[in-house]
């Protein structure tokens, strides 16, 4: 029997795809976006699309859009056109027309607080779902999120990139400066309409600051200067864990660790690469990187730090938003 040239190479094609491939990228799934005015949308698009060996494609999206944030409203249909045009997603009029066509999906709307409402069909459909930052525009919306993913037993996880950059790991495990003391998370501080003042930007030096430290802060007191805006929080081991948001041309390294024998730093600029393989092992297994206890914690120490900034920069303990 002859074996034509085309079989053989298909035959080669495909042990080479098993080898790239991951064990976790188990099928091929269909990806739905919900919420077009972020660059994120066409960013993320465009890695799965180089990524084949995840098996991921972005297939639909849905535009949503705030009209009264101004972020959202004039960039909503350009990033619609592009993934369109380039990337061959058809844009659907409904999220329920959208989860028709797709296995998973991704909350991209910069507005956080339409999110519950945009999470809600998602989850009740089984749909694994990642929801961009921020999760939410009020702690009583994250709380109703994470409740409902329970509810629905719907996996779902949120987070920052930075929580994946690839010197957390050692930062976390072994920083190599003695007894840890201090761990500081920078990023820029750029608010959002409508949201406290750290859930936009602030949330990447905040995650970062987790990533590291893991949950049981206690307390938080904020203060600002003419040179930065500096949430410091205390941890029930005696830690302390520091958001500092630069107001001037500074740019701090995103983690920075104190120990008895010295400091250290994260070395090069955050990516999206460890976010998106994260995301994607997540699609694929519906076992979520970040646990949804310590998401809550970063939004109760962001909370607090809202009430701190309030009150003059007096004292908050993360108990008191909790009740």
């Amino acid at each position: 029997m002859k074996i034509c040239a085309s079989m053989l190479a298909l035959a080669a094609a495909s042990v080479a795809f098993a080898a790239e491939s991951p064990q976790w990228a188990a099928k091929d799934l269909r990806a739905g976006i919900i919420g077009t005015d972020t660059s994120h949308v066409p960013e993320f698009t465009a890695i799965f699309q180089s990524h084949s060996e995840w098996r991921i494609k972005v297939v639909a999206a849905f535009k949503g859009g705030s009209p009264d944030l101004p972020i959202s409203a004039n960039r909503v249909e350009g990033f619609a056109k592009t993934i369109h045009d380039r990337n061959g997603v058809e844009i659907v009029d409904s999220i329920d027309a959208l989860l028709a066509k797709v296995d998973v999906v991704l909350l991209e709307s910069v507005d956080g607080r339409p999110h519950l409402a945009q999470a809600t069909p998602v989850l009740k459909a089984g749909k694994r779902l990642f929801i961009d930052k921020p999760l939410a525009a009020s702690l009583d919306d994250v709380r109703q999120i994470v409740q409902l993913s329970k509810e629905t037993r719907t996996p779902f996880f949120s987070s920052s990139s930075s929580r994946f950059h690839p010197d957390i790991p050692r930062l976390r495990e072994k920083p190599g400066v003695g007894k840890v003391i201090k761990v500081q998370g920078s990023s820029p501080f750029n608010k959002l309409e409508h949201h406290p003042d750290l859930y936009f930007y602030g949330i990447h030096g905040v995650e970062a600051m987790y990533a590291v430290m893991g949950t049981g802060c206690v307390s938080v007191s904020r203060k600002t200067d003419a040179s930065a805006d500096v949430t410091t929080g205390k941890w029930k081991d005696g830690r302390i864990g520091v958001y500092y948001g630069p107001l001037k041309d500074e740019k701090p390294p995103m983690i920075r660790v104190w120990g008895e024998q010295g400091t250290t730093d994260c070395a090069g600029p955050d990516a999206y690469d460890g976010l998106m393989r994260a995301m994607a092992e997540f699609f694929q297994t519906g076992k979520a990187p970040v646990d949804s206890a310590q998401t809550i914690e970063i939004f109760e120490f962001m909370t607090a730090a809202q009430l701190s900034k309030e009150r003059g920069g007096a004292e908050v303990s993360l108990e008191e938003v909790r009740k």
